[in-house]
């Protein structure tokens, strides 16, 4: 890795052994920054604090080692990225202004796929871990991915009936609470559907009569005024004499028909006179044929606006006409079916409900029994490797169990509490030496055996789900003496297999590695190029006799600290 502008570090290459590599240095001289670095790489959060003060950005870049047949290599070819003889080159920009980039072997991709790939290529691990192996949750978590495909196989069908439990629940839920409400809106629409029933409106019906009431309030008028029309038009009976405009039009197209011929553009008049004196005559017809069927009618007057009335009550209370109040007893109508129909829904859901839960109780068994059956497996590779972590007595076991709840599944005759994992609680006990009872890990493990429990979890998953990379971040917090020795011992073990990288402060664990890194800052408080080494010979000598003693001139820290490497070498 190269590291520039990234907390105290100012430009550093960062060369790690394929076997086990330990990262030492004083406190506060950026060891955390190799960790740090490296979950940039793999997709971790950008945190513009982390930037230098008085650099734009920080960088990080990376060459990881990968095989053609890795996933992790497939997942980045089918992003574009290309692959240098077998290795990946990663690297990721942090600015000062917070804006993050990624880019996968020459081509720029999403934060999120470095995160995709991290499952594949590293495990990193550090306090917080530990701290997370004390909930519950995370222990239930970690069984799981150790029991493998009996676990996960079980566990995806189980997800999908529980969701589906959920959806179902919570509409039976909602029927059935909200029964009182549906009860009173179904009176209301029924009381609406009969009230518009009892009135039978016919589409349109309220501009027919709205017409027919204003002709029949204005009769009189109307009656007269057609006979005053009718008269000019077609004269008066009781005066031959008069004059009408249907004798001046009929004259006057006389006149023309006189001399038409001698004049087309006169014709075309004469035609059009013609045309006026027809529907003269057929005005003054319906004239005379409206004012005989006029006449005013009180009764039925009233009746109409009786209807009228009626009408408007109507869309006053479900639409601004008559065509709004169809379609609101349309809607109406269905919306009542529905409503009436949730007990039918109730009875339908409530059975579907059981036969769900019964399936999901099922699954929930089958979910235990492959838990059960993998943390006997589990602790008793776990209490092996503690073992060799110097803690020959320590017995860590499972408790699988239930809680009680009424609302709960079925099982075996008892009602308890589901989850979208099953129904299992999971709590990693730990015995630390004979005739002590097994408790909680959270309250029954110091932090040194907390240290070792975590690893000795990592090492067996080492062997059932293994990465390429394991990075611990002084997991070795908290230990000393000769469980720092078995560790290092342990760690060296597990970089027979894998590479293994250690930031620690322990010389015991530092002597086992096959590489020593050493991170030290300049006078200006930087770490360079050069505040980032390889030790070997006297040097690493001389940097185990500071971790052991502060003092890397001291004869007798010396002797130790060589004695320490020979150990580890023969162990080796």
């Amino acid at each position: 890795m190269r590291i520039r502008s990234l907390g105290v570090i100012d430009d550093a290459v960062v060369e790690l052994s394929p076997g086990f590599t330990a990262v030492t240095g004083e406190t506060g001289a950026g060891k955390t920054m190799v960790v740090t670095s490296l979950g940039l790489l793999l997709g971790g959060r950008a945190d513009p604090a982390l930037v230098r003060i008085g650099a734009k950005s920080a960088v990080v870049e990376g060459r990881i080692a990968v095989g053609k047949d890795v996933s992790a290599a497939r997942r980045a070819e089918e992003a574009g990225a290309e692959l240098d003889d077998g290795t990946l080159l990663i690297s990721r920009t942090v600015s000062a202004e917070g804006r993050s980039r990624a880019h996968l072997g020459g081509r720029s991709v999403p934060v999120g796929l470095l995160s995709e790939l991290a499952d594949d290529l590293v495990a990193v691990h550090g306090q917080t871990d530990q701290q997370g192996l004390l909930r519950p949750a995370r222990q239930r978590a970690a069984l799981d991915r150790y029991a493998g495909t009996a676990v996960s196989g079980p566990l995806a069908d189980y997800t999908t009936a529980y969701h589906r439990l959920r959806a179902l629940t919570a509409e039976l839920a909602e029927l059935t609470t909200r029964a009182r409400e549906r009860a009173q809106e179904a009176d209301l629409l029924r009381f609406g559907l009969n009230e518009i029933a009892r009135v039978e409106p016919r589409p349109g019906e309220d501009t027919e009569l709205a017409a027919e009431a204003e002709r029949l309030r204005h009769a009189e008028a109307l009656a007269s005024a057609a006979a005053a029309a009718h008269a000019a038009l077609a004269g008066h009976p009781e005066d031959p004499e008069g004059v009408d405009a249907t004798t001046l039009v009929a004259g006057a197209g006389r006149a023309l028909d006189a001399v038409r011929s001698h004049d087309p553009a006169l014709a075309a008049l004469a035609e059009r006179m013609g045309e006026i004196s027809i529907l003269l005559s057929d005005v003054a017809g319906e004239l005379a044929g409206y004012a005989d069927r006029l006449e005013a009618d009180p009764l039925r007057l009233a009746a109409v606006e009786e209807r009228r009335a009626a009408l408007t009550a109507l869309t006053r209370k479900y639409g601004e006409d008559i065509a709004a109040v169809a379609a609101w007893a349309e809607q109406g109508a269905a919306r009542l079916t529905e409503l009436d129909g949730d007990d039918d829904r109730i009875g339908e859901l409530t059975a579907e409900r059981d036969t769900l839960g019964a399936e999901l109780a099922g699954l929930a068994r089958r979910l235990t029994d492959a838990r059960t059956d993998a943390a006997a497996r589990f602790a008793a590779a776990v209490t092996e490797e503690l073992a060799s972590l110097a803690m020959p007595h320590a017995r860590v076991s499972f408790a699988v169990g239930q809680q009680d709840d009424p609302d709960g599944v079925d099982i075996g005759g008892r009602t308890v509490a589901y989850g979208p994992y099953g129904v299992d609680e999971v709590e990693l006990l730990l015995a630390p030496h004979p005739g002590a009872p097994p408790r909680p890990i959270a309250k029954g493990a110091s932090g040194g055996e907390l240290s070792r429990v975590m690893l000795a979890v990592e090492v067996v998953f080492a062997g059932t789900d293994p990465v390429p990379t394991y990075l611990f971040d002084e997991v070795d917090a908290g230990v000393g003496g000769k469980a720092a020795v078995e560790i290092g011992r342990r760690l060296a073990k597990l970089a027979r297999s894998a590479q293994v990288v250690v930031v620690t402060h322990l010389p015991q664990v530092a002597a086992f590695a096959d590489r020593q890194l050493l991170v030290e800052k300049t006078n200006d408080g930087t770490v360079t190029r050069s505040g980032v080494t390889v030790l070997e010979g006297e040097d690493r000598v001389r940097e185990l006799s500071r971790m052991l003693a502060g003092q890397e001139d001291s004869s007798t820290a010396r002797a130790h600290a060589e004695e320490l490497l020979a150990a580890a070498r023969s162990d080796g």
